[in-house]
Order: structure tokens, then C-alpha cells, then sequence
């Protein structure tokens, strides 16, 4: 049988989810052929990681950027995976679609509503497919939540309240990195809360039609830590005194990935992985709420800060027939910082369904293995294995990926103007 070519660009934090899959587990149906990145040694550093836990590998040709097209014309993926900066998603989506591949992109999609409708337009004049790496879809709760509104247990959903919370630990972790830089991210209601506005898309079988939203940045940052009287300050940690008894520092000279990855890796192009949260510079929000209006009439109120003291959602909805509510704690991680199967793994989970008229009820949920609530296997099976049917349509698509980025797209076009946005004015749908 012939195998699947793989070819892969972006190859930092959250890469190695997706390559260790495919040397791994799913080396039999599938071929990992290239790197593409704009550093080498972090490319290296891929090969080298491969090597050491998997005996058959043998290292893998790797390409600068700019060798992007030369790359797909000597290895000949059949699908590109892209992993690099959000910005730069859109440029790597298209021009592999253009050169005949599909493409597997990390979320979110893209980070404004030009590069969407870029895409959009890209898949429309190639034809080719783009699937959007939405693992939460597939955890056990998201799954369960989808069967029960679906079932009509609460009737038609009329409002969701939605309160996302990223603590000390993973949420500073967004502030040290390039996602700081709005022009990189789209800021949080984009690069995180993609996952959340996909799932609410995906939970109603429904889109986002208005969007208003208020945020700043209001923890971290220099003048906010002024204002608390921290008087200490430092650029990075690496190499700073300062840095030393900061529990928001992060030492990567302590963690053998993120030495290798970035440390190891800055003398190409000067990124420092390991700035100072409390530092100048970040142009990205820490605490935002957004009221959207779908096209169903359902009306949410979601809210995101970046400095709780747990980590987890609370998420209720409201129908016609009574109330679920969700409660979920999750266990923090610093992205490339430890193991992969730790990440976004639950520590808590509650699901309560309230009938009206009738006595409350807890549904159990399944504590299945792997990372985002037993949703990372699940999503690697589909992208890489033979899959069973799945009734529920989790799988997501270019069009799902526009419509979870456009809900945080319009959250910052509000931000700015202080405006109502109406999603039809973002971009143009072929269908």
C-alpha cells in the first residue's frame, strides 16, 4: 500500500504533537518526508528528537522558508501540516493548496479577516481541502454536551454562558512568547478562544451572526505591574538575577525541549521564548468578554481572563426545557515544557442537567487517556488513521475554521471602535 506523504512546516512547541503521531503510531500508512521552518536548528533539533525515540527513523530532509516551493516540488507531500506563527498560517496554506496539496493546520485558521477571506478564496479556486486541528471537539464532555442538546434534552438553547480561565502558569504563558505581539496572534480572542467559539459553533449547530466585546490588558505587563509596586524588573529570564525567585519566570535552561527548541535555537533569528510577562511591549488583551448573536437567536456571553488561580471553564446553557451546566477543571501546561500527554489533561469534571419541573441530574462522563480530556487521540485517529464514521460531524473544515477566528476577529474590530460588528460585512462565503 502506498503510504501518505506528510511534509511539515512550523516546527516549535506544538509540532512534535503531530510528528511524533506520524513516525509513531502511524508510521505503517503514513511518511513524514520534510521540515520547513525559518530556523534550522530547531528543524535539527526535530530530526534529532525523531531519532532518539524512534529506532527506525532516519532523519528527514529539512528547508528553509524560502525553499517552501522547492520543497513540495522534490519530496511531493500529498498534505501539508502547518504549525508555524499564526500570522504566517495563510501563506503556507495557500501556496501548498496552489501546488496541489491539502493542508492540516493548526488553529487558529488564520488571525484576520483578509487572510480569511484568502483562504476562502484559495480552497474555492483549487478545490483542495483544509482541516483545522480542533481537538477540543473530540474530548469526552464536548462530545457528550453536542448528544444532549442534539436529543433536545433541554429544548431549544436560548442563551450559553461561557467563563474560560487560564491560570498563572499556562495563561502568562501566552505573555513571554511571540503570541504577545497582537500582529503575530490576533491576540487571545483569536489564537485561544478559537477553541471556545468553535465549540459553542459546533455544540448549537449554528454561526455567529453580531459580536460586541470589551478587553485590555490589565494584569500583565509593566505599568500594571507598577501599579501592584513590583519594582524589579528584567527583560528575560535567562541570565537575569531578577528572574531567579520569580514564579512567573520561565527557565529554559531547565527543560531539555524548550533548551533545545529555543535557547539552543535563538542565535538564527533572535527569538526569545522566555520574556519577562511583566515586560514591555505586550500588545495582546488579558481580560476580554464578548457578547455574540448566532444566526439560531441564541445570544452568548463569553469571558477569557489569563490570570486565574485554576485552570478550567464553566460553561451553562439555558433552553426552553431547563439547564446542563459543565464544569471542568483542567491541568496546567507550559507549551514544548513537558510531557505532550499532559497537556490540557482534566482534573475535574462535572456535568448537571436541570430539568424544568424536575429533579437535577448528574450525566457521567468518561475519563478516557490522552491529552485535552481524552480528545488528542481522537483527533489524531482522524487525521491519521482509519477513523470509524462519526454521526456527530467533528471533523472541521476550512468553514469551520472561519467561523471560530471571525467570532474573535469581530471581538477585536469591536475592541478597537467600540462598535457592533456584523460577520457578513468580514467576508464573502462561496457557499
Amino acid at each position: 500500500m502506498t503510504k501518505k506523504r506528510f511534509a511539515h512546516v512550523g516546527t516549535g512547541g506544538r509540532a512534535a504533537f503531530f510528528y511524533e503521531a506520524l513516525v509513531g503510531k502511524y508510521h505503517d500508512n503514513n511518511e513524514l518526508v520534510a521540515f520547513c521552518d525559518t530556523n534550522q536548528t530547531r528543524m535539527n533539533y526535530a530530526n534529532q528528537r525523531l531519532q532518539e525515540k524512534f529506532s527506525h527513523f532516519k532523519p528527514i530532509p529539512t528547508y528553509k522558508a524560502d525553499r517552501f516551493d522547492e520543497m513540495i516540488q522534490n519530496e511531493k507531500p500529498d498534505t501539508v501540516i502547518v504549525t508555524s506563527v499564526d500570522r504566517t498560517h495563510h501563506t503556507y496554506i495557500i501556496r501548498a493548496l496552489e501546488l496541489g496539496c491539502d493542508v492540516i493546520t493548526e488553529k487558529p485558521m488564520t488571525v484576520d479577516e483578509e487572510k480569511c477571506q484568502a483562504i476562502l478564496d484559495a480552497v474555492e479556486r483549487t478545490g483542495r481541502h483544509v482541516r483545522v486541528a480542533f481537538n477540543y471537539r473530540y474530548s469526552g464532555h464536548a462530545t457528550k454536551i453536542r448528544e444532549l442538546i442534539q436529543e433536545g434534552i433541554i429544548g431549544d438553547v436560548l442563551h450559553i454562558n461561557f467563563e474560560w480561565l487560564l491560570d498563572t502558569r499556562h495563561g502568562a504563558d501566552y505573555f513571554r512568547r511571540w503570541h504577545r505581539d497582537k500582529r503575530n496572534s490576533g491576540g487571545l480572542l483569536v489564537h485561544k478562544s478559537t477553541h471556545h467559539f468553535d465549540l459553542v459553533n459546533f455544540w448549537i449547530a449554528s454561526e455567529p451572526q453580531q459580536v460586541f466585546a470589551m478587553g485590555d490588558l490589565m494584569f500583565y505587563g509593566k505599568e500594571n505591574a507598577e501599579k501592584r509596586g513590583v519594582t524589579n524588573f528584567y527583560q528575560r529570564a535567562y541570565g537575569s538575577p531578577h528572574a531567579e525567585n520569580d514564579r512567573f519566570a520561565l527557565h529554559l535552561d531547565k527543560s531539555e525541549s524548550l533548551k533545545g527548541l529555543y535557547l539552543d535555537a535563538e542565535h538564527e533569528d533572535g527569538y526569545q521564548r522566555d520574556q519577562s510577562v511583566f515586560g514591555d511591549g505586550i500588545s495582546i488583551e488579558d481580560t476580554m468578554s464578548v457578547l455574540v448573536r448566532y444566526k439560531n437567536k441564541t445570544i452568548l456571553n463569553y469571558s477569557l481572563h489569563a490570570y486565574a488561580p485554576w485552570e478550567g471553564h464553566v460553561v451553562s446553557f439555558n433552553g426552553t426545557k431547563g439547564r446542563i451546566q459543565l464544569r471542568i477543571g483542567e491541568k496546567s501546561y507550559v507549551n514544548a515544557g513537558g510531557k505532550q500527554t499532559d497537556e490540557g489533561a482534566t482534573r475535574m469534571r462535572q456535568l448537571l442537567v436541570q430539568p424544568h419541573w424536575e429533579t437535577p441530574y448528574e450525566v457521567p462522563l468518561e475519563n478516557a487517556p490522552g491529552g485535552h480530556g481524552g480528545a488528542d487521540p481522537i483527533l489524531l485517529e482522524q487525521l491519521f488513521g482509519n477513523p470509524p464514521e462519526d454521526p456527530l460531524g467533528r471533523t472541521a473544515t476550512h468553514v469551520d475554521g472561519a467561523m471560530s477566528i471571525l467570532t474573535g476577529i469581530a471581538g477585536n474590530i469591536s475592541m478597537r471602535t467600540g462598535k457592533l460588528v456584523n460577520i457578513k460585512d468580514l467576508v464573502h462565503f462561496y457557499s
